[in-house]
């Protein structure tokens, strides 16, 4: 008999899908917006044995009654979403997608640097907004990336891709923070080690790429804004639960710091309240990130191999926790 597999918040291309129904019994809740308060979808979880999605909260609560579960793939790079404690002790092996959606993420962060250090979004919209009736003047003027001084917390795969476009394609001065060293980007992109404080005392342009944590919540407060100063651009690609959000915003709002390009937020989508995308010297994104067809793609198709694999028992291209299951 197959195994059933439920596909939870985030479809999968025609393709994949069909590529799942070879292997699987399919119950699709992806149309779903809030799946956890819908009943078929608890029903259901009784007798899944995989899951595949992105961007719903499974924790204990949710996952209590999903005695058959064996896999759940991630269509995600970050495993915040899940309680991992409670998916080794079950013995259930999560999945996610590294790797497939670095440089992206990557372009994502630089055109953040950009777009608020030259004032993009402002500027676009000064010049559709019909203000723009002379040659601009000072008070509009950006400032430069070039030569500048980039910090970047958080020196994973992403990390070290935005220090290669600051280091190579704008001649930038890169250090970097991260929970251990890693010499190997020392040594090929020129990136400087240093802790925090300095860290956000000597940039330009603060980069955050840190995965969520009991640790990176609300690492990023008044304390940390105030150590960049009025001359520092904020940007975070990572989650939005980084950043004492009051904080921030407070900071923007003084001058503590000189603008914020950010992709993410605490709550998403952004309360319509937020004062963040009204704020000129914020340039705010809808949590793009990964968001091109070739790389949501290709992150839907490594989700659906490594559901496939785990399900039948081999150990998947891109596994979380696998030894922690195997144990």
């Amino acid at each position: 008999m197959a195994k059933h597999v439920m596909i939870y918040r985030r479809g999968l291309p025609e393709a994949l899908l069909e590529r799942l129904k070879e292997h699987f019994e399919i119950e699709d809740f992806s149309h779903l917006e809030s799946p956890l308060d819908d009943e078929q979808f608890k029903q259901a979880l009784t007798r899944v044995h995989g899951m595949i999605g992105a961007s719903v909260k499974l924790d204990r609560s949710v996952l209590e009654t999903a005695d058959k579960l064996e896999a759940i793939s991630s269509i995600s790079v970050g495993v915040d979403n899940y309680d991992i404690d409670f998916l080794n002790e079950r013995g259930i092996v999560l999945c996610h997608t590294p790797d497939v959606l670095t440089e992206t993420t990557a372009d994502t962060a630089f055109a953040l640097i950009l777009a608020s250090a030259r004032r993009v979004v402002e500027l676009a919209e000064y010049v559709k907004s019909g203000e723009w009736d002379k040659s601009l003047e000072e008070p509009l003027f950006g400032v430069d990336v070039q030569g500048k001084k980039l910090g970047i917390v958080g020196m994973g795969r992403i990390g070290a891709a935005i220090a290669r476009r600051g280091r190579f394609g704008f001649n930038m001065e890169v250090s970097y923070h991260n929970r251990s060293r890693h010499e190997q980007y020392e040594r090929e992109i020129g990136a400087t080690y240093k802790e925090l404080d300095a860290l956000l005392r000597d940039s330009d342009f603060v980069c955050v790429t840190v995965p969520l944590s009991k640790n990176t919540e609300k690492m990023f407060g008044k304390r940390e804004f105030e150590l960049m100063g009025s001359n520092t651009i904020f940007v975070n690609i990572s989650r939005g639960q980084v950043v004492d959000e009051e904080a921030l915003i407070e900071a923007l709002q003084n001058g503590t710091i000189l603008g914020a390009g950010l992709d993410v937020f605490v709550k998403e989508p952004l309360p319509k309240d937020s004062p963040l995308p009204k704020l000129k010297n914020v340039v705010a994104l809808p949590h793009i990130g990964s968001a091109t067809h070739e790389t949501r793609y290709a992150m839907a198709e490594l989700a659906v191999d490594n559901l496939i694999a785990a399900l039948n028992g081999d150990k998947p291209k891109a596994p979380y926790n696998w030894d922690d299951t195997k144990k």
